[in-house]
């Protein structure tokens, strides 16, 4: 076989999507001058050879994944994915389907044909395999957890669904659903074979085309394999092959007779072996050594008995069954495993003992015959007894590539075999393989051929060097993609395991106003630091959500959030990253605070591990082409919380009195002003009083105020790490305005008291002192401080008052985790100011009701005396303690 010189022909060109073709679901079938073509889409094709056209184009609601042709009765039987079988009549094409002229294929200029759903004579969602023989079909179906082999009386063209209905059922083996979403429908990697093996002298309908799924089998080897049932009853056996390796039969004539006879129905199926790889192909050949007489006697129309039952593994395992004599001379089945090249992507079988296979990168040979003689040759063989099996193959190149499907068309007058094939780019092609048995004698090396030997040597190796770069950058994306999921491990474990003891990776946050377009803008920076042994590549994104709070004015309104996502890039052990963003004003020219800021990681797994699974070759996993993503989970990838910030309005105050002398410190802006009071602000006279709202609110409003008291031990508890040696009112002011630019300033003076202006500009006055709170305690007066607050704006007032809280209830929780004791109070003096409180509480419910009903007169001394009681409410006489 070193001497082989393939001829190939190109037939035509058929459509195919970016990357080329994908293996499994392609078919190409031939029968005389007619070729019955599809390349795995939802269209079939019809192709004649001797006028070299397309003589039909027909269209099915989702793809095809098998064909079957019955020759005699000229119907073809298809199997669309997700739908079922549909069989057509080949005589008259409008018979079953209807014609379109706006729907044309691209590539032909022939109209094409919709197949009407009238069609569909076996409508089945979970049918993944069928095949044809004599009167009836047999289909196998996927269901949730067993494959289930179904069969039917053969519908024909033209006649109602479900002729017969279901004759025989049986279940084969533990099915795996494909991988996919709940509720969603895939498409499988691999798809089941069937074939159906008919016993010598049986009835079968004689002039169907190669690969139509049947073939039969000398006597000795078939009842070996089958046993004596299938040869006694002379029954045909289905045989299967499954994706998980398992090679099974069935007899037919059982399985038909298996509802009228109750039974194990286990006992019909028998296991014959398991290739540990999904099964691609099964098939039959005649390895026993023929005269040449005998080889040209016989017609093509006559059957020819295979002596050996072959099949193929994805990967390139491959199973040979033959009938042979042991020691003893009785006759047993042999068998024996071969590992071909692989990925195995189609298969085909001649008349004789040569198997063809095809990989991504070549098209080979394989003769079982070759070296094949009788183990003991003193044995009768006029029962067929055969002999062995060859204890090696070796396959012969045949320098074709990218062969999808393969179909056996005839052995030619001088030995060789024409071969049609279809290829990943959509071509079709016949060729013309010459396979000499003896080894070819030297011949003489010309100009020409030494040329063309040259060209073929460099083209060959320069398809090794491609797919080689290709190969190479598909492991090299691999090995990247499962180093970044190592680190992305190793980061997540991490931060979910550091509880105690300060973060791996953390996010802070300061915030300063600056100058921005004549406006005052609250900055805030977010520093994110690596102090873990690991770094943030490829996938990591740092998400920050700004989340505002309704506007106390409005009570109604909801509060805005906003995300900014950004990427993470080589982020190594000890670096930081650091990101500015706005957080107000906003175009109204408003600030709402509290602003929550919420830091997480995100790292994303289509970006990393996305095109590692998508092969750089399509054919360096044709099976792994169609839905790559199907093996991720449904979420896109994983979040890691960080942390969580609040700015709130003791972090946004201002102090301009507090500048430096020299200094130049820009005067706050409160919000834009209309351009009109703009204008009648500087047309006012000299001395005249301010009209605004502001204005008048300062003047004739007294300021609205509240008031915290705290425990002087407290607060010295809670501060003498590191406000040592400060008086308390001053340790105090320092420790709430931490967060705050100004904080040196009030540190550097030492003061108990200050003024500030809100980010609208508003007099915010914080006082600080100590008092000394009576009738609290049965030991005495108890030493506090008193944090008060004044502002002529009511909403200001709040958010500070808010502030403050918020930061007393996390130093309480913090004392109280230490165990500290308060002193002994009087309850009785305790339950006489919370029944105060809940008399005062309900009557905010009632004055608030009152407001909804009352008209414009009343309902200002109703708000009056609203006013009064949440004044009474700011100032309790309760003591932190």
């Amino acid at each position: 076989m070193a001497g082989t010189e393939p001829r190939v022909h190109y037939l035509a060109g058929f459509s195919c999507p970016l990357g080329g073709l994908a293996a499994g679901k392609p078919r190409v079938l031939c029968h005389e001058q007619e070729v019955f073509l599809s390349t795995g889409s939802e269209f079939v094709y019809v192709y004649d050879q001797e006028g070299g056209l397309l003589t039909a184009v027909y269209r099915f609601p989702d793809q095809v994944w098998h064909l079957q042709l019955l020759a005699l009765r000229r119907a073809l039987y298809v199997l669309c994915a997700r739908k079922g079988i549909y069989c057509l009549s080949l005589e008259s094409p409008t018979r079953s389907s209807s014609q379109t002229d706006e729907d044309k294929d691209s590539e032909v200029s022939s109209p094409v044909i919709t197949v009407d759903p009238e069609a569909c004579v076996l409508p089945d969602t979970t049918l993944c395999a069928f095949t044809v023989h004599d009167d009836v079909l047999v289909a196998l179906v996927q269901g949730p957890a067993q494959w289930k082999m179904q069969l039917f009386e053969r519908p024909c063209p033209g006649e109602d669904r479900w002729p017969g209905g279901l004759v025989g059922e049986v279940e084969l083996s533990t099915s795996t659903p494909p991988a996919g979403a709940p509720g969603k429908l895939t498409s499988p990697c691999f798809l089941p074979v069937l074939c159906c093996v008919s016993p010598p002298g049986s009835r079968v309908p004689r002039g169907h085309p190669q690969g139509c799924g049947g073939f039969m089998l000398e006597e000795a080897l078939f009842g070996l394999l089958f046993g004596a049932d299938a040869t006694l009853l002379e029954s045909p056996v289905i045989l299967c092959g499954l994706p998980d390796g398992q090679l099974c039969c069935v007899v037919l004539k059982a399985l038909v007779t298996s509802r009228s006879a109750p039974g194990d129905p286990k006992a019909l199926v028998k296991i014959l072996h398991h290739l540990e790889e999904p099964v691609v192909f099964i098939g039959a050949l005649k390895t026993e050594p023929q005269a040449e007489e005998a080889v040209e006697s016989v017609l093509p129309c006559e059957d020819v008995y295979s002596d050996c039952l072959v099949a193929l593994g994805h990967h390139g395992r491959t199973l040979a069954i033959k009938a042979s004599w042991d020691k003893s001379g009785n006759l047993v089945p042999e068998l024996r495993e071969y590992c071909l090249p692989g990925p195995v992507l189609c298969a085909a079988c001649g008349g004789g003992s040569r198997m063809y296979h095809s990989t991504p990168s070549d098209l080979c040979v394989v003769d079982l015959a070759l070296g094949g003689v009788p183990l003991n040759s003193e044995q009768p063989q006029s029962d067929g007894a055969p002999g062995c099996l060859p204890p090696l193959l070796c396959p012969a190149s045949l320098s074709i590539c990218s062969v999808l499907t393969l179909s056996v068309l005839s052995r030619t007058p001088a030995g060789g075999t024409e071969l049609l094939a279809l290829s990943t780019k959509g071509c079709l092609m016949t060729c013309r393989v010459d396979l000499n048995s003896e080894m070819p004698g030297p011949t003489r090396m010309t100009t020409e051929n030494a040329g063309q030997k040259i060209k073929e040597l460099l083209s060959g190796i320069g398809d090794v060097s491609e797919r080689v770069s290709f190969l190479k950058k598909a492991v090299d994306q691999r090995n990247k993609a499962l180093t970044s999921l190592n680190e992305a491990m190793n980061v997540s474990c991490a931060l979910l395991s550091s509880r105690e003891g300060p973060p791996p990776i953390s996010c802070t946050t300061t915030t300063a106003w600056s100058r921005l377009q004549l406006q005052d803008v609250l900055m805030a920076t977010c520093l994110l630091e690596n102090n873990s042994d690991f770094s943030l590549d490829q996938g990591w994104t740092l998400c920050i959500q700004v989340l505002t709070s309704s506007s106390a004015l409005d009570l109604d309104s909801a509060g805005s959030a906003v995300t900014y996502t950004i990427p993470v890039d080589r982020l190594s052990p000890g670096s930081q990253r650091e990101v500015t963003l706005p957080l107000g004003p906003s175009e109204s020219g408003v600030l709402d605070l509290p602003v929550t800021m919420s830091y997480t990681l995100f790292y994303s797994l289509k970006e990393v591990v996305g095109g590692a699974l998508a092969p750089s070759d399509p054919l360096e996993d044709p099976f792994l082409e169609e839905q790559p993503l199907d093996l991720l989970p449904e979420q896109e990838g994983i979040c890691l919380p960080l942390s969580r910030h609040t700015v709130d309005m003791l972090q946004c105050l201002r102090f301009p009195s507090l500048a430096p002398p020299r200094a130049s410190v820009p005067c706050p802006l409160g919000p834009a002003a209309d351009l009109v009071d703009t204008f009648l602000e500087t047309c006012r006279a000299p001395g005249s009083e301010l009209a605004g709202p502001a204005a008048l609110r300062a003047k004739y409003l007294p300021p609205s105020t509240a008031s915290i008291r705290v425990s002087a031990e407290l607060l010295r508890a809670a501060l003498e790490d590191s406000h040592s040696g400060v008086p308390l009112c001053s340790a105090t002011l320092q420790w709430l305005l931490a967060e705050n630019a100004a904080v040196e300033i009030v540190r550097a003076q030492t003061l108990s008291s200050v003024q500030g202006v809100a980010p609208d500009g508003t007099d915010i006055h914080l006082i600080i002192n100590e008092v000394a709170v009576t009738d609290l305690c049965l030991a005495g007066p108890i030493q506090a401080v008193e944090i008060q607050v004044e502002s002529s704006s009511l909403a200001d007032m709040c958010r500070v008052h808010h502030a403050i809280i918020g930061r007393m209830q996390t130093m309480v929780m913090e004392q109280a985790a230490r165990g500290s004791n308060p002193p002994d109070l009087r309850v009785q003096y305790l339950r006489q100011i919370h029944a105060n409180h809940e008399a005062l509480l309900r009557e905010v419910q009632s004055l608030r009701d009152r407001l909804c009903t009352e008209d414009e007169a009343g309902s200002c001394a109703t708000a009056q005396r609203l006013l009064q009681v949440y004044k009474q409410l700011r100032s309790p006489s309760l003591v932190l303690l």
